[in-house]
Protein backbone atom coordinates (compact mmCIF):
# COMPACT_ATOMS: atom_id res chain seq x y z
CA UNK A 1 0.00 0.00 0.00
CA UNK A 2 2.81 2.23 0.99
CA UNK A 3 4.94 1.24 -2.45
CA UNK A 4 2.50 2.21 -4.58
CA UNK A 5 1.57 5.60 -2.58
CA UNK A 6 4.85 6.82 -2.97
CA UNK A 7 5.74 5.58 -6.55
CA UNK A 8 6.67 8.73 -9.31
CA UNK A 9 6.09 10.83 -6.07
CA UNK A 10 6.55 14.62 -6.92
CA UNK A 11 7.59 17.40 -4.86
CA UNK A 12 5.27 19.52 -2.96
CA UNK A 13 4.27 22.13 -5.75
CA UNK A 14 5.06 20.74 -8.64
CA UNK A 15 1.60 20.73 -9.90
CA UNK A 16 -0.77 23.42 -9.72
CA UNK A 17 -4.22 23.56 -9.34
CA UNK A 18 -4.55 20.10 -7.21
CA UNK A 19 -7.57 19.13 -6.09
CA UNK A 20 -8.89 19.50 -2.40
CA UNK A 21 -9.93 16.46 -0.62
CA UNK A 22 -11.21 16.96 3.55
CA UNK A 23 -11.83 14.91 6.58
CA UNK A 24 -14.80 15.81 8.05
CA UNK A 25 -16.37 14.59 11.13
CA UNK A 26 -17.19 15.18 14.78
CA UNK A 27 -14.57 14.82 17.29
CA UNK A 28 -12.86 11.71 18.30
CA UNK A 29 -13.77 9.44 15.27
CA UNK A 30 -10.00 9.49 14.28
CA UNK A 31 -9.81 11.93 11.88
CA UNK A 32 -6.44 13.24 12.03
CA UNK A 33 -4.94 9.23 12.45
CA UNK A 34 -6.86 8.97 8.96
CA UNK A 35 -5.55 12.06 7.94
CA UNK A 36 -1.78 10.51 9.04
CA UNK A 37 -2.15 7.61 7.48
CA UNK A 38 -3.68 8.59 4.02
CA UNK A 39 -0.82 11.62 4.11
CA UNK A 40 1.91 8.70 4.42
CA UNK A 41 3.82 10.09 7.22
CA UNK A 42 3.72 9.56 11.03
CA UNK A 43 3.73 13.32 11.77
CA UNK A 44 1.38 14.51 8.92
CA UNK A 45 1.32 18.46 9.51
CA UNK A 46 3.16 19.73 6.87
CA UNK A 47 2.38 23.35 7.24
CA UNK A 48 0.02 24.40 9.72
CA UNK A 49 -1.87 27.32 7.69
CA UNK A 50 -2.20 30.46 9.55
CA UNK A 51 -6.24 31.61 9.80
CA UNK A 52 -7.58 28.04 9.91
CA UNK A 53 -9.61 26.47 12.65
CA UNK A 54 -7.13 25.69 15.50
CA UNK A 55 -6.95 21.94 14.52
CA UNK A 56 -7.44 22.22 10.73
CA UNK A 57 -3.88 20.91 8.89
CA UNK A 58 -2.90 20.64 5.10
CA UNK A 59 -0.55 17.79 3.37
CA UNK A 60 0.42 16.69 0.07
CA UNK A 61 -0.72 13.52 -0.66
CA UNK A 62 -0.43 11.00 -3.32
CA UNK A 63 -2.64 7.76 -4.14
CA UNK A 64 -2.74 5.43 -7.19
CA UNK A 65 -1.07 8.16 -9.38
CA UNK A 66 -3.28 11.03 -8.39
CA UNK A 67 -2.21 14.20 -6.33
CA UNK A 68 -4.01 15.92 -4.41
CA UNK A 69 -4.27 18.31 -0.59
CA UNK A 70 -5.43 16.78 1.94
CA UNK A 71 -6.52 18.57 5.03
CA UNK A 72 -7.39 17.76 8.17
CA UNK A 73 -10.82 19.46 9.63
CA UNK A 74 -11.79 20.89 13.47
CA UNK A 75 -14.40 18.47 14.94
CA UNK A 76 -17.88 18.78 14.58
CA UNK A 77 -19.07 20.17 18.58
CA UNK A 78 -22.11 17.98 19.52
CA UNK A 79 -21.97 19.86 23.30
CA UNK A 80 -22.27 22.90 21.90
CA UNK A 81 -25.41 25.16 22.48
CA UNK A 82 -26.23 25.35 18.79
CA UNK A 83 -24.28 22.40 17.15
CA UNK A 84 -25.78 23.31 13.66
CA UNK A 85 -24.31 27.20 13.79
CA UNK A 86 -21.35 26.60 16.11
CA UNK A 87 -19.76 23.11 15.56
CA UNK A 88 -20.85 21.79 12.09
CA UNK A 89 -22.08 24.29 9.56
CA UNK A 90 -18.54 26.41 9.29
CA UNK A 91 -16.58 23.03 8.47
CA UNK A 92 -19.05 21.25 6.53
CA UNK A 93 -20.07 24.34 4.46
CA UNK A 94 -16.05 25.32 3.92
CA UNK A 95 -15.74 21.60 2.75
CA UNK A 96 -18.26 21.86 0.41
CA UNK A 97 -17.79 24.99 -1.06
CA UNK A 98 -14.33 24.88 -1.90
CA UNK A 99 -13.48 21.01 -1.53
CA UNK A 100 -13.70 18.72 -4.78
CA UNK A 101 -13.67 15.49 -2.43
CA UNK A 102 -15.37 15.26 1.55
CA UNK A 103 -14.58 12.30 3.27
CA UNK A 104 -16.85 12.15 6.56
CA UNK A 105 -15.81 9.52 9.29
CA UNK A 106 -18.32 8.56 11.90
CA UNK A 107 -17.40 5.84 14.68
CA UNK A 108 -17.89 2.41 14.12
CA UNK A 109 -17.87 1.35 18.15
CA UNK A 110 -20.76 3.90 18.90
CA UNK A 111 -24.35 4.54 17.95
CA UNK A 112 -25.12 7.69 15.50
CA UNK A 113 -25.28 10.80 17.49
CA UNK A 114 -26.73 14.06 16.70
CA UNK A 115 -23.63 15.76 15.21
CA UNK A 116 -23.27 12.71 12.96
CA UNK A 117 -27.08 13.18 11.75
CA UNK A 118 -26.39 16.83 10.96
CA UNK A 119 -23.83 16.68 9.23
CA UNK A 120 -25.11 13.22 7.03
CA UNK A 121 -27.78 15.96 6.51
CA UNK A 122 -25.81 18.55 5.15
CA UNK A 123 -23.84 16.27 3.13
CA UNK A 124 -26.55 14.58 1.30
CA UNK A 125 -27.43 16.22 -1.83
CA UNK A 126 -25.04 18.93 -1.53
CA UNK A 127 -23.80 18.17 -4.67
CA UNK A 128 -20.43 16.93 -3.70
CA UNK A 129 -18.86 13.54 -3.79
CA UNK A 130 -18.43 12.05 -0.41
CA UNK A 131 -17.37 9.24 0.88
CA UNK A 132 -18.62 8.18 4.25
CA UNK A 133 -16.43 6.25 6.23
CA UNK A 134 -16.75 4.39 9.98
CA UNK A 135 -13.48 4.60 11.45
CA UNK A 136 -12.15 2.24 14.50
CA UNK A 137 -13.44 -1.01 12.39
CA UNK A 138 -10.73 -2.82 14.10
CA UNK A 139 -12.59 -6.62 13.44
CA UNK A 140 -15.17 -8.31 11.60
CA UNK A 141 -17.54 -7.64 13.90
CA UNK A 142 -16.89 -4.41 14.20
CA UNK A 143 -17.00 -3.59 10.78
CA UNK A 144 -20.82 -5.18 11.02
CA UNK A 145 -21.75 -2.73 13.54
CA UNK A 146 -21.45 0.06 11.69
CA UNK A 147 -24.66 -0.67 9.76
CA UNK A 148 -26.39 1.32 12.31
CA UNK A 149 -25.10 4.57 10.02
CA UNK A 150 -27.23 3.27 7.33
CA UNK A 151 -30.31 4.51 9.36
CA UNK A 152 -29.30 7.88 7.92
CA UNK A 153 -30.04 7.00 4.47
CA UNK A 154 -26.86 6.45 3.32
CA UNK A 155 -25.98 4.72 0.35
CA UNK A 156 -23.03 3.08 1.53
CA UNK A 157 -20.64 3.23 4.05
CA UNK A 158 -16.50 2.00 4.34
CA UNK A 159 -15.61 0.48 7.53
CA UNK A 160 -11.95 1.40 8.14
CA UNK A 161 -9.31 1.06 10.59
CA UNK A 162 -6.84 4.34 10.25
CA UNK A 163 -4.85 2.92 13.38
CA UNK A 164 -4.19 -0.30 11.56
CA UNK A 165 -4.55 0.17 7.91
CA UNK A 166 -7.83 -1.67 7.77
CA UNK A 167 -9.90 -1.08 4.80
CA UNK A 168 -7.03 1.84 3.56
CA UNK A 169 -6.23 0.47 0.11
CA UNK A 170 -9.96 0.49 -0.44
CA UNK A 171 -10.66 3.61 0.45
CA UNK A 172 -7.69 5.14 -1.48
CA UNK A 173 -9.33 3.50 -4.53
CA UNK A 174 -12.48 4.92 -3.15
CA UNK A 175 -10.66 8.72 -3.72
CA UNK A 176 -8.56 7.81 -6.97
CA UNK A 177 -12.05 7.44 -8.57
CA UNK A 178 -13.50 10.31 -7.28
CA UNK A 179 -10.93 12.60 -8.10
CA UNK A 180 -11.62 15.14 -10.58
CA UNK A 181 -9.92 14.25 -13.92
CA UNK A 182 -7.78 16.99 -14.76
CA UNK A 183 -7.57 20.66 -13.07
CA UNK A 184 -4.99 21.88 -15.33
CA UNK A 185 -5.55 25.36 -16.50
CA UNK A 186 -6.65 25.54 -20.33
CA UNK A 187 -6.98 28.30 -22.78
CA UNK A 188 -5.27 31.08 -24.51
CA UNK A 189 -4.24 32.51 -20.78
CA UNK A 190 -2.57 29.72 -19.74
CA UNK A 191 1.08 31.41 -20.27
CA UNK A 192 -0.27 34.52 -19.13
CA UNK A 193 1.46 34.92 -15.49
CA UNK A 194 -0.84 34.82 -12.51
CA UNK A 195 -0.29 36.88 -9.55
CA UNK A 196 -2.10 36.04 -5.64
CA UNK A 197 -2.27 39.39 -3.38
CA UNK A 198 -2.16 37.89 -0.10
CA UNK A 199 -2.03 39.24 2.78
CA UNK A 200 -4.08 39.95 6.36
CA UNK A 201 -7.33 41.67 6.23
CA UNK A 202 -7.44 45.61 5.69
CA UNK A 203 -3.64 46.04 4.25
CA UNK A 204 -4.82 46.89 0.97
CA UNK A 205 -5.01 44.52 -1.28
CA UNK A 206 -8.27 45.18 -2.60
CA UNK A 207 -6.77 48.63 -3.15
CA UNK A 208 -3.83 47.85 -4.68
CA UNK A 209 -5.68 45.99 -7.50
CA UNK A 210 -8.09 48.92 -7.98
CA UNK A 211 -4.63 50.70 -8.90
CA UNK A 212 -3.20 48.12 -11.46
CA UNK A 213 -6.92 47.70 -12.88
CA UNK A 214 -7.00 51.93 -13.34
CA UNK A 215 -10.83 51.52 -11.79
CA UNK A 216 -12.76 50.57 -8.97
CA UNK A 217 -13.04 46.77 -9.64
CA UNK A 218 -12.97 45.88 -6.06
CA UNK A 219 -15.59 46.58 -3.29
CA UNK A 220 -12.60 48.67 -1.06
CA UNK A 221 -13.28 49.39 2.92
CA UNK A 222 -11.94 49.71 5.77
CA UNK A 223 -13.58 47.41 7.39
CA UNK A 224 -11.92 43.67 7.88
CA UNK A 225 -13.52 40.84 5.56
CA UNK A 226 -14.98 42.82 2.89
CA UNK A 227 -13.63 40.60 0.19
CA UNK A 228 -14.84 36.70 0.50
CA UNK A 229 -14.43 35.67 -2.75
CA UNK A 230 -11.18 35.58 -4.96
CA UNK A 231 -11.45 37.00 -7.87
CA UNK A 232 -9.67 36.61 -11.34
CA UNK A 233 -8.85 39.81 -12.87
CA UNK A 234 -6.77 40.11 -16.26
CA UNK A 235 -4.82 43.33 -16.94
CA UNK A 236 -2.37 44.31 -19.58
CA UNK A 237 -0.06 46.89 -18.81
CA UNK A 238 2.83 48.85 -20.17
CA UNK A 239 2.50 45.95 -22.73
CA UNK A 240 2.67 43.39 -19.49
CA UNK A 241 -0.56 41.09 -19.16
CA UNK A 242 -1.07 39.25 -15.41
CA UNK A 243 -4.33 37.59 -13.99
CA UNK A 244 -4.37 39.40 -10.81
CA UNK A 245 -5.82 37.11 -8.06
CA UNK A 246 -7.26 39.40 -4.97
CA UNK A 247 -8.05 37.07 -2.04
CA UNK A 248 -10.01 37.77 1.44
CA UNK A 249 -7.45 38.31 4.01
CA UNK A 250 -5.96 35.79 5.98
CA UNK A 251 -7.13 36.26 10.10
CA UNK A 252 -5.53 34.81 12.96
CA UNK A 253 -6.57 31.59 13.88
CA UNK A 254 -8.80 32.25 17.01
CA UNK A 255 -10.60 35.28 14.65
CA UNK A 256 -11.44 33.00 12.25
CA UNK A 257 -13.32 29.83 14.19
CA UNK A 258 -15.54 32.75 15.10
CA UNK A 259 -16.66 33.55 11.50
CA UNK A 260 -16.94 30.27 8.90
CA UNK A 261 -17.28 32.57 6.19
CA UNK A 262 -13.70 33.82 7.08
CA UNK A 263 -12.64 29.91 7.52
CA UNK A 264 -14.08 29.34 3.76
CA UNK A 265 -11.95 33.10 2.57
CA UNK A 266 -8.57 31.11 4.20
CA UNK A 267 -9.11 28.25 2.23
CA UNK A 268 -10.08 30.15 -1.05
CA UNK A 269 -6.74 32.17 -0.29
CA UNK A 270 -4.65 28.97 -0.26
CA UNK A 271 -6.00 27.46 -3.21
CA UNK A 272 -5.11 31.06 -4.83
CA UNK A 273 -1.66 30.36 -3.86
CA UNK A 274 -1.92 26.88 -5.72
CA UNK A 275 -3.10 28.54 -8.45
CA UNK A 276 -0.32 31.35 -8.93
CA UNK A 277 2.97 31.64 -10.20
CA UNK A 278 3.95 34.84 -8.00
CA UNK A 279 2.73 35.76 -4.40
CA UNK A 280 2.72 39.49 -3.47
CA UNK A 281 2.22 39.21 0.56
CA UNK A 282 0.63 42.49 1.41
CA UNK A 283 1.75 44.21 4.91
CA UNK A 284 0.25 46.81 6.48
CA UNK A 285 2.57 49.37 7.08
CA UNK A 286 1.08 50.92 10.33
CA UNK A 287 0.39 47.36 11.44
CA UNK A 288 3.94 46.33 10.73
CA UNK A 289 4.73 42.75 10.25
CA UNK A 290 2.83 39.65 12.19
CA UNK A 291 3.14 36.12 12.98
CA UNK A 292 0.23 35.47 10.23
CA UNK A 293 2.71 37.32 7.59
CA UNK A 294 5.46 34.84 8.48
CA UNK A 295 3.12 31.85 7.88
CA UNK A 296 2.19 33.47 4.48
CA UNK A 297 5.40 33.90 3.48
CA UNK A 298 6.62 30.41 4.43
CA UNK A 299 3.43 28.50 2.25
CA UNK A 300 4.42 30.41 -0.38
CA UNK A 301 7.60 29.79 -0.33
CA UNK A 302 6.70 25.67 0.53
CA UNK A 303 4.77 26.03 -2.62
CA UNK A 304 7.17 26.82 -4.56
CA UNK A 305 5.90 30.04 -5.68
CA UNK A 306 7.61 33.22 -6.47
CA UNK A 307 7.31 36.10 -3.56
CA UNK A 308 7.25 39.36 -3.47
CA UNK A 309 6.95 41.26 -0.41
CA UNK A 310 5.02 44.81 -0.37
CA UNK A 311 4.85 47.37 2.54
CA UNK A 312 1.96 49.28 2.08
CA UNK A 313 0.24 52.47 3.61
CA UNK A 314 4.29 53.33 4.02
CA UNK A 315 2.79 57.05 3.24
CA UNK A 316 1.50 57.59 6.60
CA UNK A 317 4.92 57.06 8.20
CA UNK A 318 8.13 59.21 8.62
CA UNK A 319 11.31 58.04 7.29
CA UNK A 320 12.78 56.89 10.52
CA UNK A 321 8.91 54.41 11.14
CA UNK A 322 9.65 53.76 7.19
CA UNK A 323 13.53 52.41 8.16
CA UNK A 324 12.25 50.82 11.35
CA UNK A 325 9.12 48.95 9.55
CA UNK A 326 11.49 47.72 6.90
CA UNK A 327 14.27 46.31 9.31
CA UNK A 328 11.92 44.75 11.29
CA UNK A 329 10.18 42.84 8.07
CA UNK A 330 13.63 41.70 7.08
CA UNK A 331 14.27 40.46 10.65
CA UNK A 332 10.76 38.76 10.52
CA UNK A 333 10.74 37.73 7.27
CA UNK A 334 14.70 36.45 7.33
CA UNK A 335 14.19 32.46 6.00
CA UNK A 336 13.00 34.06 2.53
CA UNK A 337 15.89 36.62 1.98
CA UNK A 338 15.79 36.27 -1.70
CA UNK A 339 11.90 37.79 -1.77
CA UNK A 340 12.39 41.71 -3.00
CA UNK A 341 10.78 44.18 -0.74
CA UNK A 342 8.77 47.12 -1.97
CA UNK A 343 7.17 50.31 -0.57
CA UNK A 344 3.94 51.04 -1.76
CA UNK A 345 0.88 53.08 -1.05
CA UNK A 346 -2.12 51.39 -3.21
CA UNK A 347 -4.03 54.02 -2.43
CA UNK A 348 -2.43 57.02 -3.97
CA UNK A 349 -0.39 54.86 -6.69
CA UNK A 350 3.02 55.27 -5.19
CA UNK A 351 5.50 52.11 -6.01
CA UNK A 352 2.90 50.61 -8.13
CA UNK A 353 5.37 51.02 -11.23
CA UNK A 354 8.13 49.50 -8.71
CA UNK A 355 5.86 46.73 -7.99
CA UNK A 356 4.64 45.58 -11.37
CA UNK A 357 8.74 45.91 -12.40
CA UNK A 358 9.56 43.57 -9.76
CA UNK A 359 6.67 41.14 -10.42
CA UNK A 360 7.80 40.54 -14.22
CA UNK A 361 11.39 40.27 -12.63
CA UNK A 362 10.32 37.57 -10.46
CA UNK A 363 8.09 35.56 -13.08
CA UNK A 364 11.11 36.17 -15.51
CA UNK A 365 13.51 34.23 -12.49
CA UNK A 366 10.62 31.81 -11.80
CA UNK A 367 10.59 30.26 -14.78
CA UNK A 368 14.48 30.63 -15.86
CA UNK A 369 16.30 27.14 -16.81
CA UNK A 370 20.39 27.31 -17.13
CA UNK A 371 21.88 24.98 -19.82
CA UNK A 372 23.45 21.94 -17.87
CA UNK A 373 27.10 22.74 -19.58
CA UNK A 374 26.97 26.43 -18.08
CA UNK A 375 25.70 24.82 -14.75
CA UNK A 376 29.05 22.60 -14.64
CA UNK A 377 31.46 25.03 -15.38
CA UNK A 378 30.09 26.50 -12.36
CA UNK A 379 29.49 24.04 -10.17
CA UNK A 380 33.73 23.06 -10.90
CA UNK A 381 34.77 26.59 -9.24
CA UNK A 382 32.33 26.12 -6.25
CA UNK A 383 34.27 22.49 -5.62
CA UNK A 384 37.72 24.09 -6.54
CA UNK A 385 37.55 26.81 -3.98
CA UNK A 386 34.91 24.88 -1.21
CA UNK A 387 34.95 20.87 -1.28
CA UNK A 388 32.72 19.30 0.69
CA UNK A 389 33.74 18.36 4.25
CA UNK A 390 34.14 14.71 4.77
CA UNK A 391 31.33 12.77 7.00
CA UNK A 392 31.52 9.87 8.92
CA UNK A 393 35.10 9.53 7.98
CA UNK A 394 33.81 9.15 4.42
CA UNK A 395 34.76 11.63 1.87
CA UNK A 396 31.58 13.48 -0.15
CA UNK A 397 32.17 13.71 -4.08
CA UNK A 398 29.49 15.67 -5.88
CA UNK A 399 29.78 14.73 -9.76
CA UNK A 400 27.74 16.99 -11.61
CA UNK A 401 24.66 19.26 -11.14
CA UNK A 402 21.68 19.47 -13.71
CA UNK A 403 18.36 21.91 -13.67
CA UNK A 404 15.46 19.37 -14.42
CA UNK A 405 12.58 22.25 -13.68
CA UNK A 406 11.38 25.26 -13.27
CA UNK A 407 8.76 27.19 -11.52
CA UNK A 408 10.31 26.87 -9.00
CA UNK A 409 13.85 26.31 -10.35
CA UNK A 410 14.96 22.39 -8.95
CA UNK A 411 18.25 21.42 -9.59
CA UNK A 412 19.54 18.12 -8.95
CA UNK A 413 23.26 17.00 -7.47
CA UNK A 414 24.37 13.75 -8.31
CA UNK A 415 26.76 12.43 -5.41
CA UNK A 416 27.92 9.10 -4.11
CA UNK A 417 26.92 9.82 -0.30
CA UNK A 418 23.35 11.74 -0.64
CA UNK A 419 22.36 11.78 3.05
CA UNK A 420 26.40 12.64 3.81
CA UNK A 421 26.18 16.25 2.39
CA UNK A 422 25.92 18.78 5.35
CA UNK A 423 23.04 20.86 5.37
CA UNK A 424 25.55 24.00 5.99
CA UNK A 425 27.17 22.89 2.88
CA UNK A 426 23.75 22.64 0.89
CA UNK A 427 23.11 26.49 2.22
CA UNK A 428 26.67 27.18 0.85
CA UNK A 429 26.00 25.32 -2.92
CA UNK A 430 21.95 27.50 -2.97
CA UNK A 431 24.07 30.83 -1.93
CA UNK A 432 26.46 29.84 -4.76
CA UNK A 433 23.71 29.31 -7.45
CA UNK A 434 21.83 32.39 -6.38
CA UNK A 435 25.19 34.63 -6.69
CA UNK A 436 26.16 33.54 -10.11
CA UNK A 437 22.83 33.13 -11.53
CA UNK A 438 20.24 35.48 -9.60
CA UNK A 439 17.07 33.87 -9.22
CA UNK A 440 15.83 36.77 -7.07
CA UNK A 441 12.17 36.28 -6.23
CA UNK A 442 11.48 32.95 -5.99
CA UNK A 443 12.48 29.75 -3.99
CA UNK A 444 15.05 27.13 -5.33
CA UNK A 445 15.36 24.09 -5.22
CA UNK A 446 18.47 21.63 -4.86
CA UNK A 447 18.41 17.97 -4.20
CA UNK A 448 21.32 15.45 -3.99
CA UNK A 449 20.80 12.10 -5.70
CA UNK A 450 23.05 8.37 -5.16
CA UNK A 451 24.72 7.38 -8.23
CA UNK A 452 24.46 4.11 -8.73
CA UNK A 453 27.41 1.85 -7.97
CA UNK A 454 28.59 -0.42 -10.75
CA UNK A 455 28.28 -4.42 -10.35
CA UNK A 456 31.21 -6.35 -10.74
Amino acid sequence: MTDRRNQARRPAGSVRGKPLVAIVGRPNVGKSTLFNRLAGQRIAIVEDIPGVTRDRHYADAFVLGREFVLIDTGGFDPDSDDPMKVGITSQVRLALEECDLVICVVDATAEPLAADREAVALLRGAGKPVIFVANKADSEQKSHASVSYYELGLSAIMPISALHGRGIGDLEDAIADQLPEALEESGPDLDVPRVAIIGRPNAGKSSLVNQLCGEERQLVDNRPGTTVDSIDTLIERDGQRLILIDTAGIRRKRSVQKRGVEALSVLQAIRSIERSDVVVLMIDAQAGVGEQDAKIAGLANDRGRALILALNKVDLLSREAQRKVIDRTREILAFVPWAPLVTVSALKGTGVSALLGRIEDAVTEHRKRVTTAELNRFFEQVLERHPPPTMHHRAVRLYYITQVAAAPPTFVIMTNEPKDVHFSYQRYVVNQIRKRFGFRGTPIRVRYRGKKKRTK
